[in-house]
């Protein structure tokens, strides 16, 4: 006969309440609920993970697309003429120059803009 409720299966369960700390009811008490919370708390952490990616992205783009009004050319506009310029920064980058250095923005716009004239 196997036994089930030996020292190894006390540290395993040990283990995983241990994981559950700060959850409420049965979800830190109850084996069986925990792990059923753990498993769901995961799938969320990593749907999080990724929708946190798609956040930054379309603020970035928000900002970009603000910046670009201020000196008369729209954000798809903007982005055809940085590679037709051959200019490679990321929208991060982008964003970031036009919030901290509008200079360098206004320069980079600049480019586009003869990239698309020509």
């Amino acid at each position: 006969m196997r036994a089930t409720n030996g020292a190894a299966r006390h540290k395993m369960i040990k283990r995983i309440k241990k994981l559950a700390r700060g959850y409420h009811s049965g979800r830190h008490k109850m084996y069986r609920v925990i792990c059923e919370a753990l498993r769901r708390a995961d799938v969320q952490a990593f749907a999080s993970r990724k929708q946190k990616k798609r956040n930054f992205r379309s603020l970035w783009i928000r900002r970009i697309s603000t910046g670009c009004r201020n000196y008369g050319i729209t954000y798809s506009r903007l982005i055809s003429g940085l590679q037709k310029a051959d200019i490679r920064l990321d929208r991060k980058q982008l964003s970031e120059l036009a919030i901290h250095q509008p200079e360098a923005f206004k320069d980079v716009i600049e480019r586009a803009k003869a990239a698309l004239a020509a």
